[in-house]
Parts: structure tokens; sequence; C-alpha cells
């Protein structure tokens, strides 16, 4: 048996009870079916063939799901932080001990390559770790000195939340806003999203088995119209986390305008990586391969627009085209595979049609453009580059999400500057220059919220991740997500008599 045959053996045995029982919805601790007893398939992007049903949610079910959410707030937002720390560090020992069914799982889900799912795990108990250990100082404030008055603030967690989470890399983007909101004492109902939500009901049975309360954590399965709708107009959700695209992002301040929620939006990228004639060009087409291909370009903060000095274009450009025509696309459970199939046959679709507009809009395609033979009916789409290409193209101006990248040249900086901050969105930017100067320069300039300089993007857990103009609303990370999940209070002391005003008398 081959090394994936034997991997698909795996996969088959872990979501073997999935296929017998369903994906359920989690209210208050039991794993229940929908209310009115619907369901929905999801299917495998690898062969389009159904792997379960899943059960489909809709507003009485985010009800239930809201009103556990309250009542365990009540005890759960007043458990030492010790305590939550202890519970969120088993969570990640958890995980980690189902790192291979986690990753397979998701493979199988959504298509995406089992090089790049092996370590999602590791990097999801590393996000619990992370916010377990701040858990202890969730509600630390200042001491603000003012004349004969001293300020004090502290932090508590603002209620309920509601967690609205991706198809991309599901179960890490779960992680990242979920651990945060129970380490500083929230409690959170979760939807995933409708293509890929078989890693989530994983992810909180390996949670409750951690001894995590019933009620902390709720998950309902549903499309955005009906639990999605419900769940961000709920009144007991005090919050709405959110990844995903803008429109989305745009309907849920609408619905949930009535009840004044917070919201923590990260939308949609179309980012550049700035390749200056002084930078080491090999490791910036390294970078900007990794970027835009891996995880089949389907990731927010991929590099999807290559700005190039026009002096190296031409050489740049081909030394890309290369490297993306030697990658292997194939079955995500293959170990040498790169390139997985998209998620879903409209996924598919609608990234299929930006190839045909590229070559409409004059466009040059250099690389890919094709479905690989020899794969069967999945969704896959081989890696893909545009040069000859301007900023005005649709190619170059909307999110096509997939693993296709469009190259324009450039003359000097400020042409540089320019075609980069011409877009609706702003999420992160990646610069390659050996100029210190250039790079301090051109990094403030640069119109988003998180940039790397000479280098891919790489997270660090206590830095800020989020994006401007149509790239999202607020931060993630460090004690940015505690400040997203809890309101601050400030208290007042007089150190003297101060004078009073007096009035009547």
């Amino acid at each position: 048996m081959s090394e994936l045959e034997n991997n698909i053996a795996k996969a088959e045995g872990y979501i073997a009870r999935f296929r017998k029982d369903g994906v359920l919805n989690h209210i208050n601790g039991q794993a229940v079916p929908a209310d009115d007893g619907t369901t929905f398939e999801t299917i495998s992007p690898v062969d389009l063939k159904p792997l379960a049903k899943v059960a489909h949610g809709k507003a009485s079910d985010i009800d239930k799901a809201a009103r556990a959410a309250q009542e365990a707030f009540k005890t759960w937002s007043k458990t030492d932080p010790t305590e939550r720390k202890r519970i969120l560090h088993a969570i990640a020992d958890g995980i980690e001990a189902r790192a291979e069914e986690i990753a397979f799982t998701e493979c199988l889900d959504t298509g995406q390559a089992l090089r790049f799912m092996s370590k999602a795990a590791i990097r999801s108990a590393a996000n619990f770790r992370f916010f377990a250990d701040k858990a202890v100082e969730a509600r630390d404030g200042k001491s603000l000195y003012a004349p004969n008055q001293l300020n004090v603030t502290n932090r508590k967690p603002i209620g309920p939340v509601g967690i609205i989470t991706p198809w991309n890399t599901p179960f890490m983007l779960s992680t990242w806003k979920i651990a945060p909101a129970i380490a500083c004492g929230c409690t959170v109902v979760h939807k995933p999203a409708e293509f890929s939500p078989m890693t989530a009901r994983l992810l909180i049975e390996i949670a409750e088995e951690a001894g995590l309360p019933a009620g902390v954590w709720n998950l309902v399965n549903g499309m955005g119209e009906d639990a999605g709708k419900a769940l961000t107009e709920h009144p007991a959700i005090k919050a709405i986390g959110f990844v995903g695209e803008g429109r989305t992002g745009t309907h849920i301040m609408q619905q949930a305008s009535t009840t004044l929620k917070r919201f923590h939006f990260e939308l949609g990228g179309k980012n550049p990586v700035i390749v200056f004639p002084d930078a080491n060009l090999e490791r910036a087409a390294d970078a900007a391969v990794f970027m835009i291909y891996s995880l089949n370009g389907e990731r927010c903060t991929s590099s999807s627009r290559l700005l190039v000095h026009e002096s190296i274009y031409d050489e740049f450009t081909a030394k890309v085209a290369q490297k993306a025509k030697r990658i292997k696309v194939g079955h995500p459970l293959d170990p040498d595979t790169t390139v997985g199939p998209l998620i879903h046959p409209v996924h598919e679709e609608k990234v299929k049609s930006y190839i045909a507009l590229a070559t409409e809009e004059g466009a040059t395609i250099a690389a890919g453009g094709v479905k690989p033979d020899g794969l069967g009916d999945g969704c896959y789409v081989s890696p893909t580059l545009f040069t000859n290409a301007n900023n005005q193209m649709r190619i170059a101006r909307e999110e096509i999400f997939g693993p296709v990248l469009t190259a324009i040249p450039f003359k000097d900086d400020a042409e540089a500057l320019a075609i980069a901050n011409d877009s609706e969105y702003g999420l992160t930017g990646y610069i390659w220059t050996a100029d210190v100067t250039r790079a301090l320069q051109f990094s403030d300039a640069l119109d988003a919220g998180m940039i790397w300089v000479n280098s891919e993007n790489t997270r660090h857990l206590p830095a800020p991740f989020g994006g401007n103009k149509a790239s999202g609303i607020g931060r993630d990370g460090g004690d940015w997500s505690f400040d997203f999940y809890m309101e601050t209070k400030n208290i007042a002391f007089a150190m003297s008599e101060h004078r009073i005003p007096k009035l009547g008398g």
C-alpha cells in the first residue's frame, strides 16, 4: 500500500462516525440535531462525493445556543483565571493528541494539502497556550494620575459572543478567534462555514473533554442567511468576530445594527508583494511563490499582486513561472502535494472565470491556467501566473482567492507605491529591498494593516493582526484580542477634598 493509500484509509477511519451519524450541532454540552431535523451535505472537493450529513441549524437552534452561552457566562466569567488557564492548556494537549485526525479530516473536507494541514493542529495548540498564559492578566488595567485624582482601569468580559469562521483553514482560524474569547471569560456561539464544518465538531469535543464546562462553547451549523443571520441579530450576543469576505461583513453590520453589537472583521485582501532590483531575487521569488500557492491560494494574506521593477520584470516573472510549473498538484493526502483541490465547485468556477477574464483583458498566462489531467472530478486548478498585466485589470483589483498571481511592472518607487495603494483592500504588503531607508519609507506609506519586509508571512502571536480599508475592522493578537472581547472600566478616586460646585444653595 502506498503512503497516499494508507493516508486515505486512515482518513476514512477518522470520518467514519460522521458518515454514520452526521455532523451534529453542540449546545449546552450536548450533541444534537437541528430542531427541525433538517440537514445539508458536505462534499469533498477531492472527488465531489458526499462526506456527511450536517445538522442545518436555524433561528431556534441559535436561540438555544445563545441562551446556553448566556447562562454559562454567569459562572465562567467569574471562574478563577488560573483555572481558565489550566483548561485552555488541557485543550491544547487534546489538540496535539489528535493532530493527525484533525489534519486528515481537514484535508478531505477542504482540499488543503497535508504538508500544510499537518502543522495546523500544532499552530492551533499554540494559539490556546498563548491565550491560556495571558488569561491571568486579562483583567489588568492601568493607574492614571490626574491632579488630586487617581484613575484605575480594569477590564471585564463583554458577555456571550458569536464567532463566524471561514472555510479556508477552518480549524486553525477557529482557535485563533475562540481561544482569547474563553480565556478572558466570554462564552461562545460558533457558526462554522457550511463548506467545511467537520473539524469544528472535533474542536468542541476536545474542549469539553479537557474540562470546559457545558454551555461555555456552543456550535451551530447552518447557512449565512439563516443561522448566521439569527446569530448576528440575537440580543444575547454582545459581539461578533467574523472572518470572511466583505459583502458578508456588510450584511452582518446591517443585521446587527439594532442590537449595537461590537464587531471584529477580518475580510479580504489583494495584497501586493513589491520587488525592487536590489532585493535578493531568489529569496523574493520563493517568498512570493509560497505566499500565493501555499494553502491553494485560499488565504486572506496571499501575495496575489506581484509588483516588480521594470528592469528585472522579465527575469523575475520567468523565475516565478518556472517555480509555479514545478509545483505538484494532487490529492491533498499525498505527502508530495503542494496544491490540492479548491474548496467547492462553486469556488472552482469563480477562479476559472478569472483565468478566462485574464485573456480577455490582454494579460498573458505565463504558467498554469488549466485543470491538471488525471485527477478526476475534483476542483483542481494549476498554479497560475498572469504577466503583461496592469493594475486597472479586474484580475489585479478583485480578490480571486485561489492559486493565481498577477504580475505588474513599475518604473520607480513612487509608481510602485501608487499601484500598491490603489486598491479597496489594505490587509498586508510584502516589501523586498536591501535599502533600509527605502524599506522604512515605503512601509510607512503603504496603506496596509500588516507589512513584512524581506519575509513571507511569519506570525508573531503577540503582534496585531488585521487590515485597513475594506480588509477589516479591528485587530487580533496579543492584548488586542482582549480589548475586543472585554469592556474597559475606569474608576476615579478623589485624593483630596477638592471644591465641588454648589447648585441650588
